[in-house]
């Protein structure tokens, strides 16, 4: 346990000038925490402690930076070590028993998956591993042997739960790390773990193997695409290199052929025309690159130029602002000073205007009787102005009530489809919409009893006069829209 108190939280490296300086390193608080109760603990405490591992591991998303930064943190306080070590003590003597070292065995599992080590990894992958794989390995026979030696299925079951995790965490731990395969492959714990009678730990081992051929597979498959990859990085560079010694050969053989053309005495002012042109592609070309180049380094101050320059517009747009109102203040001279002699004309003509302008006055009699007439006028105003809101208001409501009705006899179905729960459909509450939908029901009742010779010819003949005692009909159940059918 005091092994870990010489961990610290600093670190010292040598600089080239030969001086020591501690260099601080950023270390989670959790786990420093944890190490440092797991180290002030009672031996048979640690185990329940070192539990909070996996609360921790399971407050970081999976595959980030963070939680390979704790798991760092774990493994370099050794409390991947300490896992290890309680993995290995009797399960009797372990608080909780079969559920700790389970839940210890899947913590152990976690933080080895996924975990490179910058310091010490080959104690690492050599030493801690294969003794974890070990471990599970271990258990695993021991379990087994309870599973198969239990009575009650309760105790059965309990057993095979634990040993079907034990299982998991190894499946886990061969996934993360391929190496080990081998080393489980040729362990005697494994051999007997696979050569038993009983059906249930015999198909969860066999999960073991499964998940080596599917490690081994998914390695060779990752060779393969790497080989793959591999194979078409070379025949792309086989390609190019091929079409650049292509292109250099029909350049030369094109340059043969000139020079095979031109005459021999000109063959000296043809190459030094060529060399000339080959000379201005590369300069254009280079000077385009340096200009680019140059104008990307100088994007920086140029926006800097444009802020510039459009603060001092704004600045000078102000200052102008500024100054325009300074000299329209200064422009504005106020009121020349009156004198006194100005002062009394200026008075006698106020007193003269109203003198000329004077008032009536009234009695207080007469302004008692102007306001009681300017009250009874007002008072029938408003009452007028009631009365009109409510005749406002009582032609509104009818107009909407006509304009229901009309809705209503405008969606209502024919005669002919009309049942009986319809004909409300037909009902209005307007006096005289009613006294005129009985007219036109009446008249158009007489027109069908009519014999047939009234009916010949297309003269149009004037309304029939229709008996009032014919109109004393209950408007409750008037129909005053529809056609007769034929």
């Amino acid at each position: 346990m005091q092994h870990l108190l010489s961990h610290v939280v600093t670190t010292t490296r040598t600089w080239p000038d030969n001086q020591w300086e501690m260099e601080s390193i950023t270390v989670d608080p959790r786990v420093l925490s944890l190490a440092a109760e797991v180290a002030e603990s009672p031996e048979q405490n640690v185990s329940v402690i070192l539990l909070k591992l996996k609360e921790m591991l399971n407050s970081v998303p999976l595959g980030s930076s963070e939680l390979k930064k704790i798991k760092q943190d774990i493994y370099c306080y050794d409390l991947i070590q300490y896992c290890l070590l309680v993995l290995r003590k009797d399960v009797t003597k372990i608080q909780g028993g079969w559920i700790t070292v389970s839940q210890l065995a899947q913590i152990l599992s976690q933080c080895c998956v996924g975990l490179e080590p910058t310091e010490d990894a080959e104690e690492f992958y050599n030493k801690l591993l294969p003794s974890a794989a070990e471990s599970f390995l271990i258990l695993g026979r021991r379990l087994q042997k309870y599973y198969i030696g239990a009575v009650e299925d309760e105790e059965k079951g309990e057993f095979l739960w634990h040993f079907q995790s034990m299982i998991d965490s190894l499946c886990w731990l061969l996934g993360g790390h391929i190496q080990l395969t081998k080393y489980v492959l040729q362990s005697d714990h494994f051999l007997h773990l696979l050569l038993t009678d009983d059906v249930e730990t015999g198909s969860a081992v066999m999960t073991v193997l499964q998940t080596i051929l599917q490690v081994k597979r998914n390695k060779r498959e990752k060779q393969l695409l790497k080989l793959k990859k591999q194979k078409e990085e070379e025949d792309l560079r086989l390609q190019l290199q091929l079409q650049r010694q292509r292109a250099m050969r029909i350049s030369r053989e094109h340059q043969l052929n000139l020079l095979e053309i031109v005459h021999p005495g000109r063959v000296g002012k043809h190459i030094q025309e060529m060399e000339e042109k080959s000379a201005l592609i590369i300069q254009k070309h280079w000077r385009g690159y340096r200009e680019r180049k140059n104008f990307h380094q100088q994007k920086q101050s140029l926006k800097e130029y444009k802020a510039a320059v459009f603060l001092q517009r704004a600045a000078l747009k102000f200052l102008r602002k500024c100054q325009k109102k300074k000299k329209m203040s200064y422009s504005w001279q106020g009121l020349p000073e009156l004198t006194d002699a100005r002062r009394m004309e200026l008075k006698q003509h106020v007193d003269n205007y109203i003198k000329q302008h004077s008032g009536s006055e009234m009695s207080d009699v007469a302004s008692r009787e102007l306001h009681t007439q300017a009250q009874e006028r007002l008072g029938h105003y408003f009452l007028g102005r009631a009365l009109e809101e409510r005749a406002q208001q009582r032609r509104e409501a009818l107009q909407a009530q006509i304009s229901t009705n009309i809705e209503q006899l405008m969606s209502a179905p024919h005669l002919k489809e009309i049942t009986g729960q319809e004909p409300e459909l037909f009902i209005s509450r307007s006096r005289p919409v009613a006294t005129r939908a009985k007219q036109a029901h009446l008249a158009t009742l007489i027109e069908g009893q009519a014999p047939w010779w009234k009916k010949l010819g297309n003269e149009v003949e004037d309304e029939e006069v229709i008996p009032k005692e014919a109109l004393n009909i209950d408007l409750g159940t008037l129909f005053i829209g529809g056609s007769k059918s034929p």
